[in-house]
């Protein structure tokens, strides 16, 4: 038995008195909070889709908590308070610093938020579009008193055509906000109003860029960008408004145009694909991350992207191994668990400099690859992935009802048979926290739209369906839906346990167990969905040892998988158990994910500080 029991025991979360958490900031924050007139994350919100007629929103605006004990059947409905109390810094949630509120949103509650909209020039034929990147989780949208739109969902984006409601000058624009954090079941990732542990402090309400575009009539609304080096060609595909013939020009690092095409969408469909032959195009990859611009008109509508060839695949090696594969080479990916969690922004970065400066960190580290765990980021967090050569593995953010330990922890630690053993059908629903079925509605609509928003990024190598049983039901039939929407990616149904045999990779968490390669049961059984070439193997987690860092961490205890008596020693150890996972290439391994990049609240297992002030690994 290879099970190392005083680790785990070692790892049992431990009752520590109420504290407060130290009021940590980053640089970025520090820089921030000082100037009050500074407007957060300036750069345009959308790098694949961008004009130039936008306007940033963020910055301060009017709140008010109002007390509401029907909150979940109220939110819709509730007319806005006379008075507002303050102001808060948008995009960051009041819970963050840098929100300047610092206040919890509590499950009875309502959040409101008031701005004034100055009215841009519209032409006769011009059209505004609002957009709000993330609010979490329900909200109800005003203007000028009168609902135009409702929206649920911390982590999709949505938009309102909002030209028929302006007033000459400006207009009012109110949004209620509901938010159950783990009193419902709602996709909420780690979240807790009661934080410890691996659970981080619940955030709410608008926590992504508010924006403004003016678009004409007709226009795009949408892209998705298919870049084919196999068959030497581009497929973008738009959806639109209006009808109009769309022109696209690729454009190489020389502003040489390289590639043109043209195609007219059918009367009434909405939907155009236009074909670009490419056949000798430049790879990307992460030594190489070498990006096409692209530019797209339709009518009147001028649109700039851009795009990369490359392949992600599962094939054999030349012994017959199933791996991960990069422009069909083998590829190991070298990765760390990102949480995307600040001190003072919490799900918010503090800048977008912060954001750069964490990828910058991976690499220097020395690893190519970021699991980005349980959240989906902002487009510009992508983009900066796609330009900067950093891979990603994008898990789907988790819900349903609070996992039980026993099931969802103590039980695949001790016991390594249950990986593969549990199944995740209807009778196991309640206790895998997957019975409620608008959290099974939410996670499917949830998924689809991540995939198809994320799925132009050449940094996105593979999805990740379900962690650690989390939520988790018929993640076979899962897989098939994620497949049938990217057939390009390969994807991991169920990081850690309980593993169901579907997807292209097995990815086991190794937090307590020697380091060694830990065999697929399911290996030449054909998917009884989908017949595979056999699934690559990865360590998917593993690591998490911790260091705490004096005066840069959050609070005065720690939550983490071991303890050191000097810095000296966690750096040793930290960095045998990195030679030790990537040894296990030579044995079929094709990646692993360090826990983790940044230390967290009460987890000081990172190899940064939680304020990044600090790194910790040498």
């Amino acid at each position: 038995m290879d099970l190392d029991i005083a680790r785990v025991i070692k790892s049992i979360p431990k009752e520590h008195e109420a504290e407060e958490m130290m009021p940590l900031m980053t640089p970025w924050g520090e820089e921030l909070a000082a100037n009050l007139e500074a407007v957060p994350f300036p750069g345009h919100p959308r790098p694949q889709l961008a004009r130039r007629k936008v306007w940033i929103l963020n910055g301060w605006w009017q709140y008010a908590f109002v007390s509401c004990p029907d909150a979940a059947t109220l939110w819709q409905s509730e007319r806005a308070p006379v008075e507002m109390e303050g102001l808060i810094r948008v995009p960051f949630s009041p819970e963050a610093k840098l929100s300047g509120v610092g206040r919890q949103l509590h499950p009875d509650e309502l959040l409101w938020y008031r701005c004034n909209l100055t009215v841009p020039e519209l032409g006769q034929d011009d059209r505004c579009l609002l957009h709000f990147d993330g609010v979490d989780h329900a909200c109800a949208l005003y203007l000028n008193g009168a609902q135009i739109a409702t929206h649920e969902g911390a982590y999709q984006p949505f938009s309102v055509d909002v030209t028929d409601y302006f007033k000459s000058g400006s207009t009012l624009l109110e949004l209620c906000v509901f938010d159950p954090s783990d009193t419902g079941t709602q996709l909420r990732g780690k979240q807790r109003l009661g934080r410890g542990g691996m659970w981080y402090t619940a955030q709410s309400g608008i926590w992504q860029t508010v924006w403004m575009e003016v678009v004409p009539a007709t226009h795009i609304d949408d892209l998705r960008i298919v870049a084919d080096p196999d068959h030497g060609e581009l497929l973008l595909t738009a959806w639109l408004e209006g009808h109009a013939k769309m022109t696209v020009d690729l454009i190489d690092a020389s502003k040489a145009v390289v590639a043109q095409g043209s195609s007219e969408p059918v009367e009434g469909v909405g939907v155009v694909t236009v074909t670009l032959r490419m056949p000798d195009a430049h790879l990307w990859s992460p030594d190489d991350p070498y990006l096409y611009r692209l530019r797209i008109t339709y009518g009147n509508d001028l649109v700039m992207s851009y795009c990369a060839f490359r392949t992600v695949s599962v094939e054999k090696d030349e012994n017959g191994t199933s791996r991960l594969c990069l422009n069909h080479k083998p590829f190991f990916c070298r990765g760390l668990l990102d949480q995307g969690y600040w001190p003072d922004g919490l799900m918010t970065p503090p800048s977008e400099e912060a954001m750069v400066s964490d990828l910058q960190l991976v690499k220097d580290l020395g690893f190519n690859m970021v699991r980005k765990h349980i959240k989906v980021e902002s487009e510009r967090w992508y983009w900066h992935c796609d330009r900067m050569g950093i891979l990603v593995w994008q898990d789907m953010p988790s819900g349903g009802a609070n996992p039980q330990d026993w099931t969802s922890r103590n039980i695949p630690t001790l016991f390594k048979g249950s990986w593969h053993s549990v199944t995740d059908d209807e009778a196991s629903w309640k206790r895998l926290g997957a019975d409620d079925e608008s959290y099974r509605d939410a996670w499917i609509q949830n998924m689809s739209a991540t995939v198809s928003r994320l799925s132009s990024h050449p940094s996105v190598m593979l999805w990740v369906l379900f962690n650690e049983s989390w939520g988790q039901f018929d993640a076979a039939l899962a897989t098939q839906r994620c497949w049938e929407l990217d057939p390009t990616r390969p994807v991991l149904s169920a990081s850690g346990w309980y593993d169901q045999g579907s997807g292209d990779v097995h990815g086991v968490h190794n937090y307590f167990r020697g380091m060694h390669m830990f065999a697929d049961p399911f290996a030449g059984k054909k998917d009884r969905r989908r017949p595979r070439l056999g699934r690559a193997q990865v360590i998917s987690e593993f690591g998490g040892l911790t260091w705490h860092e004096d005066e840069h961490s959050a609070l005065s205890h720690s939550y983490g998988y071991a303890e050191f008596e000097t810095k000296d020693a966690w750096d040793t150890a930290v960095k045998e158990l990195l030679e030790g996972a990537a040894a296990l290439e030579e044995q079929g391994l094709s990646g692993f994910v360090y826990t983790q990049l940044s230390d967290v609240e009460e987890e000081t297992n990172g190899l940064v500080t939680y304020d990044r002030k600090v790194r910790k690994l040498s």
